[in-house]
């Protein structure tokens, strides 16, 4: 049984295994590898989440969560650049094709409009699209912008994704958050290697 197979929790209203991706991570699937359907969740404010699936191979998915488009110090998977480009190696690693790829992109929220005068949120955003258009990976759906945060289930097996629109009181918490980890120090570095 892989690891995999016991991350996460057993949610009983979805019937599946959730495995939560937290700001900075990424995580690519077999669904064949852990029993029932595994899902993929996280909570965004300004952050992006990228959803990754093989419209030709069922099964083979996965999702990052980024805070910032790049950086010039770091090139953790906090970093959409690097986010990216992670997932999609994971993804091949796992037997996806490239050409069959398709996205799914959520998040972007104003959250931090509050505290800062940088729209993070729009640069995310931007830089997802501009990102997937340049590397010809279609976006099939997404929800991005506006005011509010969200939580999203991801269904790796079938590519559903589900967004749930959180009351804008919810965006504070998260800004503070999101804002900490921004100034955090620099990540450590990826155990994958870019080429």
């Amino acid at each position: 049984m892989s690891a995999a197979a016991t991350e996460g929790y057993v949610d009983s209203q979805l019937g599946a295994r959730v495995i939560k991706i937290l700001p900075g991570e990424y995580r690519a699937l077999a669904a064949r590898d852990i029993p029932g359907q595994p899902v993929l969740a996280t909570t965004l404010g300004s952050c992006v989440a990228a959803c990754l699936f093989d419209a030709e191979r069922p099964g083979i998915g996965g999702m990052n969560h980024f805070l910032l488009p790049d950086s010039e110090t770091g090139d953790g998977a906090r970093y959409g650049v690097h986010a990216m480009e992670l997932l999609i190696n994971a993804m091949l690693a796992l037997g996806a094709q490239r050409h069959s790829l398709r996205a799914k992109v959520f998040g972007g929220g104003a959250v931090l409009a509050a505290v800062t005068n940088i729209d993070v949120g729009k640069k995310n955003a931007a830089f997802v699209r501009r990102f997937l258009a340049i590397e010809g990976i279609p976006v099939v759906g997404e929800d991005l912008l506006g005011p509010h945060p969200r939580k999203l289930l991801f269904f790796p097996a079938t590519g559903e994704a589900r967004v749930k629109r959180l009351p804008l009181s919810a965006g504070v918490a998260l800004a503070d958050s999101e804002s900490r980890l921004r100034r955090s120090g620099p990540p450590a570095a990826p155990d994958v290697e870019l080429f």
